[in-house]
């Protein structure tokens, strides 16, 4: 067995008891995954172990330290996806793990996972992203949480996301009310993402003058939409002819994030879903990319992830 190796760091930024987290469990986890004992001594942090596995520990600890710092909330989810990012080859967490726009009452919306970190890179550096993965993942938050930074830095002149008003095994055709009112609880899921990134005082100021629209995708045959930041939310339910019409819509300057759960479709059995085929008609397309996330992503109820996996396991 190699002698131990001590590697000592200072972390100066945050607090021990927010990096050491709940009952020492940040600490607990990164002894667990690097086989190193961690001490908090004089004021310093102490890793002891072999001196690989010392100086990796003593790197997540100080990446955790910067995020804390900054904001964020280290929890057992966040450090568990750190650590998958850093093993991946991420150059750091506090890059990959980066702001991306300060919510309506000034809290950081950051990826919480690997998977979103790769998704947020995705959207980045291509036109037409495809985000697909179980529901809690992110999908379509990060979506909008990017489309309204790129807003506000001005990339882009407006928002627009529309979905597929399809009935989820439920009937609204008898509900009362116009055109509007049966379609817009379809349309909540967005709109809750809209009211957190914007605040409803200037989410409404924006749709009055046409900078973030909210439609159902019909609405956007024979349109080009052009210089926009487009979203489609909920894609599973849309047919083969409807994906092919609103990936045609794309216009000059724009960028379109087409986000859905294939596991969840609502189309009669007699409609093939547009999503079910369309990483085989574009994948060798430049500028387009998809992203899979997994029950590994999902940042709901900690349940959430659990009960995805047993449906997985039961082929649901």
């Amino acid at each position: 067995m190699s002698a131990e190796d001590v590697e000592l760091i200072y972390p100066s930024k945050s607090n021990y008891q927010d990096l050491f987290g709940s009952g020492d469990c940040n600490i607990r986890a990164i002894e667990e995954r690097y086989g190193v004992n961690v001490v908090c001594r004089d004021g310093a942090v102490k890793i002891i172990g072999e001196k690989s596995s010392t100086k990796k520990a003593a790197r997540i600890i100080t990446e955790m330290d910067e995020l804390i710092a900054s904001g964020t909330h280290v929890d057992e989810h966040t450090l568990s996806s750190a650590l998958d990012y850093l093993e991946s080859g991420g150059s750091g967490v506090s890059v990959g793990f980066d702001t991306i726009v300060l919510n309506a009452k000034g809290r950081q919306i950051r990826p919480r996972s690997l998977g979103q970190c790769f998704y947020l890179a995705a959207i980045k550096e291509n036109d037409v992203v495809f985000s697909i993965g179980p529901a809690g993942t992110g999908k379509t938050y990060l979506a909008v949480a990017f489309a309204v930074s790129a807003l506000k830095a001005k990339a882009f002149q407006r928002i627009i996301l529309c979905r597929p008003a399809v009935e989820a095994g439920e009937s609204l055709g008898y509900l009362p009310g116009d055109l509007k009112d049966k379609v817009e609880p379809y349309f909540r899921p967005l709109y809750d993402a809209l009211f957190d990134t914007l605040g409803h005082e200037k989410l409404a100021k924006f749709q009055e003058n046409g900078v973030v629209e909210v439609a159902p995708l019909a609405f956007m045959r024979g349109r080009t939409l052009a210089n926009a930041f487009i979203i489609l939310d909920e894609a599973q339910n849309t047919t083969s002819r409807q994906m092919k019409m609103i990936l045609t819509r794309l216009g000059h300057g724009s960028k379109m994030v087409i986000t859905g759960d294939v596991t969840q479709v609502d189309l009669p059995k007699s409609e093939q879903p547009g999503l079910n085929e369309i990483e085989t008609i574009l994948s060798n397309i430049d500028g387009v990319e998809f992203v899979r996330l997994t029950s590994r992503d999902v940042v709901r109820h900690r349940l959430v992830q659990d009960i995805i996996n047993a449906y997985v396991n039961h082929g649901s």
